[in-house]
């Protein structure tokens, strides 16, 4: 799918950045298998939350792992979960997600440029 032509000031305006799982749980009402996540974006931004369809991770893989997500999208409720932030990734032929992640020595909120 060809996707519409941007320009550098729509861009300015994806606030995309740093942060550091936290806690990973079952999202137990999502249709598909999906985790609940909450992301420590550092003190600017503090913790957030979102619901994730990434369980081709381990939550044991997941902890303390630094991650980039879009965190000025609006709310948007997921399976009854308030999804605060969008975790970035790509995704593959067969439709499984490989996440984004940042170096170790990136710190949370640091922005995506």
């Amino acid at each position: 799918m060809k996707k519409e032509i941007i320009n550098f000031e729509d861009f300015l305006k994806i606030d995309m950045r740093v942060g550091t799982i936290l806690e990973v749980s079952i999202n137990k009402k999502a249709r598909k298998p999906a985790y609940i996540l909450k992301i420590d974006f550092g003190s600017e931004i503090g913790i957030k939350q979102s619901s994730a369809q990434i369980t081709n991770y381990s939550e044991a893989e997941l902890i303390n792992k630094k991650i980039v997500a879009v965190c000025n999208f609006e709310k948007k409720n997921i399976a009854g979960i308030e999804s605060e932030v969008l975790i970035l990734g790509s995704i593959d032929k067969i439709n499984v997600v490989h996440l984004i992640s940042a170096s170790d020595d990136a710190k949370n909120g640091d922005h995506i440029a």
